[in-house]
């Protein structure tokens, strides 16, 4: 399995000559899904789902298809009708030849004044996690963790102690688009191994655009 960041939250993942995209949102590259097989959206938020990259990824491939849980498929199934499945916590099913699993219910909270919309993660083929805006625990083995680093909703905290909750063999970071060049050094020393630790994951991030192979 090929593994390539995009901008901001939104992943690639490759295997068999089929492509799978989690969240191409308004952060990401207008093209970031062009060329998937299968589009993923865990939520609403514009930075996680944004129209206009999923019409130009079902337009460059007319057997494309998207899951997303229903506040965001209520949205879009009339745009591209037949061609949007709706997903909720507990559900199985094959997307681009990957094996998916859906985890959670709510995004994290932001504030109390600000009410919590829905939000689901994506475990794939039993091995690549992405949780969307929220610090779920799918409660079984991960081997990567597609990391949120940096949120309104949470503190660099919250996310040592969810590696070490998830206990991943690898933790990658997303949701970083708000990170400057000067911050980004920060979280990598927290996170790593001079650090206060996060279970003995091995922590990266990778720029956009940049690939990694996994096992």
């Amino acid at each position: 399995m090929k593994l390539t960041k995009k901008g901001h939250a939104c992943i690639r993942l490759e295997k068999d000559g089929r492509v799978l995209v989690i969240d191409p949102g308004a952060f990401s590259e207008a093209d970031a899904a062009v060329g998937a097989d299968a589009v993923l959206v865990t939520h609403e938020h514009l930075d996680h789902f944004d129209e206009e990259r999923l019409r130009a990824a079902l337009e460059a491939n007319p057997a494309a298809e998207i899951w997303t849980l229903r506040s965001v498929a209520d949205q879009i199934s009339a745009a591209f009708p037949g061609r949007v499945h709706t997903v909720g916590h507990g559900d199985t099913f094959t997307a681009a030849g990957f094996e998916a699993e859906v985890y959670g219910e709510l995004h994290a909270v932001i504030h109390p004044d600000i009410p919590r919309i829905t939000n689901v993660g994506y475990l794939l083929d039993g091995s690549v996690f992405h949780p969307g805006d929220a610090l779920t625990v799918p409660g079984r083995p991960v081997e990567t963790l597609m990391l949120p680093v940096h949120a309104p909703w949470n503190k660099v905290g919250e996310v040592i102690d969810y590696v070490r909750e998830v206990r991943p063999q690898r933790a990658i970071d997303v949701h970083d688009g708000l990170l400057t060049a000067v911050a980004r050094p920060v979280y990598d020393r927290v996170l790593g191994p001079d650090g206060p630790g996060v279970g003995g994951a091995e922590h990266g991030r990778l720029a956009p655009g940049e690939s990694v192979d996994l096992p």
